[in-house]
This record gives structure tokens, sequence and C-alpha cells, in this order.
């Protein structure tokens, strides 16, 4: 059975930096594309960031570019999304995703159905 536990978040001030972190088992992580998805209460799920089964090709929404940063390590299973210049409106639980479309096109990572499993998320809020 997959698992995917992310960590990292918390509270911090506008402005401020967050590192979270999501750990993989039970699948080979290195065949799988991975992204951080976001949720606020009474929102859709919001694409934040992917990348492919390598981690060669990234993707961001707009509202992330050049302030989040996403890599994975496949040879630990695990996947970091550097946040920096962090603003209220990242306020959010921030979830990671595994899809078997390795390669991962910007339109299939940002599609809900494109995920076969799914992390419990990790709160980030920031204060103004």
């Amino acid at each position: 059975q997959v698992q995917l536990v992310e960590s990292g978040g918390g509270l911090v001030q506008a402005g401020d930096s967050l590192i979270l972190s999501c750990a993989a088992s039970g699948r080979t992580f290195s065949d799988y594309a991975m992204s951080w998805f976001r949720q606020t209460p009474g929102l859709e799920r919001e694409f934040v960031a992917g990348m492919s089964y390598n981690g060669v090709n990234k993707y961001y929404t707009d509202s992330v570019k050049g302030r989040f940063t996403v890599s994975r390590d496949n040879a630990k299973n695990t996947a970091t999304l550097q946040m920096n210049n962090l603003k209220p409106e990242d306020t959010a639980i921030y979830s990671c995703a595994l899809s078997r479309y390795g390669d991962g096109t910007p339109l299939i990572l940002q599609r809900l159905t494109s995920y076969t499993d799914w992390g419990q998320g990790t709160q980030v809020t920031v204060s103004a």
C-alpha cells in the first residue's frame, strides 16, 4: 500500500520561507510524476507545482512562480517544496500526490484525476 507523508508545515509571517517534504513508500517512486496541491476550506484543490518522474520537467502555477521550487530525490523516495517569500494567500493545507503519468505534461499534472495516491497534507499558515 502506498503511503505519502508530508511534513514541514507551520505558522510563519509574510516574507518567510518554509520547506515542505513528502516521503513516499510502497511504490517505485521514480516511476511516478509527483506534484504538490493545496486546499483552503470551501475551495477545490489547487495545483501548486509538479515534476516529471526524473525531476527534469517542472511546472508551477503562476501565483508561485519565482517563489516556490519543487525537487525530488528518487534515491531517498522524497520530494520537497521550497517556499520563499510566503504570502497570506499561500495559507492552505498542502498535499503531495503521485501520478502514473510519469512524463508529466502540464495539462496532465494539473488534473486531479491524474493522481492515484495522496498524502494527508500539512498545514501552512502565513500571517500578514
